[in-house]
């Protein structure tokens, strides 16, 4: 499971398939939208796909708008969407926006303590 630090990047990377969704617990967004309003999607739009001079987020993806709007729409709608901003609070960009999350080790069946083990071993070895 993922906990993901970014909407925009996080979203790119489920709409180009290097994370299945169902492996998203939740998406803790910086970004306060609501994807049922067409004028916030549109801003959205917009400011991820033509914002930011240097590296804008959606690069690339001019031609993806609908898929993109729904994908927005069933993070939202499964409540895989969290934004800090609804209730006061403003996040801070990370470097990463991608965090793993481990099932306890007591509730581990035997391949995923194996991966889990292996995981941490190499971990270790960097």
């Amino acid at each position: 499971m993922k906990v993901g630090l970014s909407l925009s990047r996080c979203m790119r990377d489920i709409l180009e398939e290097r994370v299945d969704i169902k492996d998203v617990l939740v998406i803790i967004a910086r970004t306060d939208v609501d994807p049922h309003n067409d004028e916030h999607w549109s801003q959205i739009w917009e400011g991820y796909l033509y914002g930011g001079l240097s590296r804008p987020e959606w690069a690339g993806l001019e031609d993806r708008q609908k898929a993109m709007h729904d994908l927005l729409v069933e993070l939202y709608d499964s409540g895989k969407l969290h934004q800090p901003r609804q209730f006061g609070a403003h996040p801070q960009r990370m470097p990463y926006y991608w965090l793993e999350c481990v099932v306890p080790s007591n509730e581990m069946n035997p391949a995923q303590q194996k991966a889990w083990d292996n995981y941490k071993l190499i971990t270790d070895l960097a």
